[in-house]
């Protein structure tokens, strides 16, 4: 079975065109899986490809359009290389060791080293004559040389690229830091019309895995069994993990004092920053707080409060396409939950990438699924990128523990995190 491409280091090829970028990526496969040619533009949208690579594990390698492609198509190219390079774990710049450094290249490459992204040039046309300044421009960086064509230099350049390794922040997994061995766990996995076929989620079937390799013990069931399960234990669960929507379910079913948590929230950890979710949540409370005042200032004066004027704007931002249910949780429930507690007259837009800094200062808040289908570094930056705008950013699993009144209490596996906002009052009024 494949590794999910959320789980697999991102290399990216980038470079001007011409350069050797797809030969590159032929001779590290040691399979033609792009495609070469002189003319310069012959790759257009990013080729990616997965392989194991030795110690590495598992990766994708993205081969990307040139930095200086042409026209308005071209632009739109370098687009999504730009893309590409900000969800990057590692980045290869590839330039011809016999052209001097041109401009796009230096910028790119001072620009990934600000950002302490992993970086190597890799000189290649190793036949011809070596141009001095790039030569000298190269040794500010980590460097290889390769000829593509003869493969002179190839065994390096892997070597050079998987001693990566130690320069990679690994994701952690689901449950690292949260359980030990020979605890029992109960994982409430319902299958409703959004569940995919014969299938689990990807964020159920990676913590099963997580508990069987930290030998846990797990109980995997559906929402309407936790009561007869649960009640029938001897030994009771060190943790009961839930899917978000069967919060209101699950918590009625247990004790009080059974620690619970969901599947959405493991993930606002392993995949971004818990504690920025959780001030999200808080700054989204002030927000519900002051409405609330203005209504009742609105009411004490005589005025509906139907008649209040609603500038909420939420954006429901998810990291992969799927055909929505009709009890799909992003469209259709989490809106409904909003209009309900929040505003009923909020107005609601759903994407699947971030838009530009300028379009997401109109947005009150953005809830943001639990990315199970983007790498950590994908999210990363994401956050960041919000984070500079000052909207508030809230996970799924974060909204609707809130919503069914289940904060602090879903925190509590996470000491940390739990400490600093135990006695924060979530509680809907």
């Amino acid at each position: 079975m494949k590794a999910a491409d959320a789980l697999r280091i991102k290399i990216v090829l980038l470079g001007l065109r011409n350069t050797g970028k797809s030969s590159l990526m032929n001779n590290l496969f040691g399979k033609d899986v792009a495609i070469v040619s002189n003319i310069p533009g012959t790759t257009t949208d990013p080729v990616s490809k997965a392989m194991e690579l030795d110690e590495l594990g598992p990766v994708s390698v993205i081969d990307t359009a040139g930095l200086d492609d042409e026209g308005d198509i071209g632009k739109e190219r370098i687009k999504k290389t730009l893309e590409k390079i900000e969800n990057a774990d590692i980045h290869l710049l590839v330039s011809r060791i016999d052209k001097e450094p041109a401009e796009s290249e230096v910028t790119l490459a001072e620009t990934i080293a600000k950002k302490n992204g992993i970086l190597i040039i890799v000189l290649t046309f190793a036949d011809k004559s070596a141009n001095p300044l790039k030569l000298e421009w190269a040794k500010k960086y980590p460097h290889c040389t390769v000829n593509n064509l003869s493969k002179d230099g190839i065994e390096d350049f892997k070597k050079s690229v998987i001693s990566l390794k130690e320069k990679i922040t690994f994701e952690i997994t689901p449950l690292e830091g949260i359980v030990k061995e020979g605890d029992l766990l109960l994982m409430v996995t319902p299958i409703d019309a959004s569940a995919p076929k014969g299938r689990l989620i990807m964020p159920q079937v990676e913590t099963i895995r997580d508990s069987l390799d930290k030998n846990c013990g797990t109980l995997v069931i559906k929402e309407h069994k936790v009561k007869f399960f649960y009640d029938s234990l001897k030994i009771k669960p060190a943790l009961v993990i839930t899917d978000s929507q069967a919060f209101h379910e699950v918590a009625a079913n247990i004790p009080q004092e059974q620690k619970l948590t969901s599947f959405s929230i493991l993930y606002a950890r392993k995949k971004g920053d818990l504690s920025e979710f959780v001030e999200g949540l808080a700054e989204l409370k002030k927000y519900i707080d002051e409405r609330t005042n203005a209504v009742a200032q609105s009411s004490s004066q005589g005025c509906e409060a139907s008649l209040l004027p609603s500038n909420t704007r939420v954006l429901v931002l998810e990291a992969c396409s799927h055909h929505a249910k009709e009890e799909d949780i992003g469209t259709v429930k989490i809106p409904a939950l909003f209009r309900k507690l929040i505003d009923k007259n909020a107005e609601f837009e759903f994407l699947k990438s971030l838009p530009e800094r300028e379009n997401l200062l109109k947005y009150s808040v953005i809830i943001h699924c639990g990315a199970c289908m983007i790498t950590r570094t994908a999210m990363v930056s994401r956050l960041e990128k919000i984070k500079e705008s000052g909207v508030p950013i809230v996970n799924y699993g974060l909204f609707l523990a809130w919503a069914n009144k289940l904060l602090p209490r879903a925190l509590e596996p996470f000491s940390e995190i739990y400490s600093r906002w135990k006695d924060f009052e979530f509680v809907i009024k």
